[in-house]
C-alpha cells in the first residue's frame, strides 16, 4: 500500500441501533480501516500462530475466494469486513502478523482479528494460541509506533484520529466460554454478573483504544447466537435457543448504553453499535427472500461434529449460494454479501456516506472475488505463510 495523502475529506457515519448516526471524518482520499475481531473477521492472523488450534488453512475454506485457496478466513469466500472495505473503495486490510513494522503497509489499514478471540482474555483458552482483544489493541499500538517512526507523531495521529475502527467481538465470550459447561465463567458468574464483567472489560479496552487515538468506532452487536447451527443442534426440535438469543439481546443493549456513556465522557469520541442482530435474524427467518434455500443447517453438514468446521473430508452442499451458514458457526460468502449490503444501505439511507461520494463509486468499480457454485471442486493445497520476525 502506498503512503496516505491527505487530499480529500470523506465523511462516514456509523449507524446506531436506534437509527441515529455518529459522524466520522476521515482525512484521506480513501478511509483507513482497522479491524478487530474473532473468526468472523480473521483474514489470516491465526495462520502465523504455530500452536493455534483455531485455524482454517485447509480446504474447503477459501474455495470461493479470488484465488480459490485457503487464506485463513473462516468462510468459503469473503468476510463482511472484506466486502465493506470494497464498498469504501479500499482493499481488505491485511493481517497484522503478515506485516513487517518497517513496511509502508503499516501506513494503511490493518486487520488484527483472530479466530477464537473474545473480549475476555480467558475466552478461547482451549485454542491454545490466539490474539485476545487486549492483544489486538497492543498490536495496534505497535502499528501506531511504526507509523510515528515513518511519518512523525502529528501525521500518524491525524491518520489514526480519522480512521474507521471496526470491532466485532463478544460471540466467543458466550459460545466458547460462558455457555461451555467446563469453563469457569459460566459457573462462577450469573448472567447479570457476566454482562457486568464484559461491559467493564469493554469500557477499559475501548478507553485504551481512544487513548491511542481511536475516535470513530463501529462496534458490531451480537447476532442471534441461539440460531447458529452449532446451537440449534442442542435444542429438542432443531429450533433456535431462545435463552441464548436473549443473552445476545441483553448484551447488545448493555453495549449500546456503554458506547453512549463513552461518547459523553471522551471528547471527540464517536462510538456506535451496528444492529447486526436484526440483519442476521431477517436472513435466518426469511432466507428465501434473499435467494437462500436454508438457514437452519450448514453447507458442509458439520452441525453435530466436534469443532463444527468444514474439514477436507466434509461433503459440501451442491450450491453454496443457497446456504446462509457455511459451517456450524460462520456465515457463507453469499450471506456475508447480503449482511454487508444491508449494513451499508442503512448507512446510506441515514445520510451516513457524504462528501464526494467516492466510496460508492469505488465500490461499484471494485470487482468481487469469483464465486463458484457447486461442491465438486478438488481440495486445494496451501503453503503456510512465513512467520513474521
Amino acid at each position: 500500500m502506498a503512503a496516505l495523502a491527505a487530499v480529500a475529506v470523506l465523511v462516514v457515519a456509523m449507524v446506531t441501533g436506534g437509527g441515529g448516526a455518529v459522524a466520522a471524518v476521515v482525512t484521506s482520499k480513501k478511509p483507513v480501516i482497522y479491524i478487530f475481531g474473532d473468526s468472523m473477521s480473521d483474514v489470516g492472523n491465526n495462520n502465523y500462530l504455530i500452536l493455534s488450534l483455531a485455524k482454517s488453512d485447509y480446504p474447503w475454506y477459501g474455495i470461493d475466494y479470488e484465488t480459490g485457496f485457503p487464506t485463513g478466513r473462516f468462510t468459503n469466500g469473503r468476510t463482511i469486513g472484506d466486502i465493506m472495505a470494497a464498498k469504501f473503495g479500499v482493499p481488505p486490510p491485511p493481517p497484522f502478523l503478515s506485516l513487517y513494522m518497517t513496511d509502508d503497509e503499516v501506513l494503511g489499514g490493518v486487520n488484527f482479528a483472530s479466530g477464537g478471540a473474545g473480549l475476555l482474555n480467558e475466552t478461547g483458552i482451549y485454542f491454545v494460541q490466539y490474539l485476545s482483544f487486549d492483544n489486538q489493541i497492543s498490536s495496534f499500538e505497535e502499528i501506531k509506533n511504526a507509523m510515528i517512526a515513518k511519518i512523525g507523531k502529528k501525521a500518524a495521529e491525524e491518520v489514526v484520529n480519522g480512521a474507521i475502527f471496526q470491532v466485532g467481538l463478544g460471540s466467543n465470550d458466550y459460545i466458547n466460554n460462558f455457555l461451555r459447561p467446563f469453563m469457569a465463567d459460566g459457573i462462577v458468574y450469573t448472567h447479570e454478573e457476566f454482562i457486568g464483567l464484559l461491559m467493564d472489560t469493554m469500557d477499559r479496552q475501548l478507553t485504551r483504544l481512544y487513548d491511542l487515538g481511536a475516535r470513530n468506532v463501529w462496534f458490531s452487536g451480537l447476532a442471534p447466537l441461539g440460531c447458529i447451527p452449532s446451537q440449534r443442534v442442542l435444542s429438542d426440535d432443531g429450533g433456535c435457543l431462545d435463552d441464548v438469543n436473549a443473552y445476545a439481546v441483553q448484551f447488545n443493549a448493555a453495549a449500546r448504553n456503554l458506547l453512549e456513556r463513552l461518547n459523553a465522557k471522551l471528547p471527540g469520541a464517536s462510538m456506535s453499535l451496528a444492529d447486526c442482530y436484526s440483519v442476521v435474524m431477517e436472513l435466518i427467518e426469511h432466507p428465501q427472500k434473499y435467494g437462500f434455500k436454508t438457514s437452519q443447517t450448514s453447507c458442509c453438514d458439520v452441525d453435530t461434529t466436534v469443532g463444527g468446521l468444514c474439514l477436507p473430508t466434509a461433503q459440501l452442499c451442491d450450491d453454496r449460494t443457497a446456504f446462509v451458514f457455511w459451517d456450524a458457526y460462520h456465515t457463507s460468502d453469499a450471506a456475508n454479501q447480503v449482511i454487508a449490503d444491508r449494513l451499508y444501505a442503512d448507512m446510506v439511507s441515514a445520510g451516513a456516506v457524504q462528501g464526494n461520494g467516492n466510496s460508492t463509486a469505488a465500490a461499484a468499480s471494485t470487482p468481487a472475488p469469483r464465486v463458484v457454485v457447486g461442491g465438486g471442486a478438488s481440495p486445494s493445497t496451501h503453503a503456510a505463510p512465513p512467520p513474521k520476525p
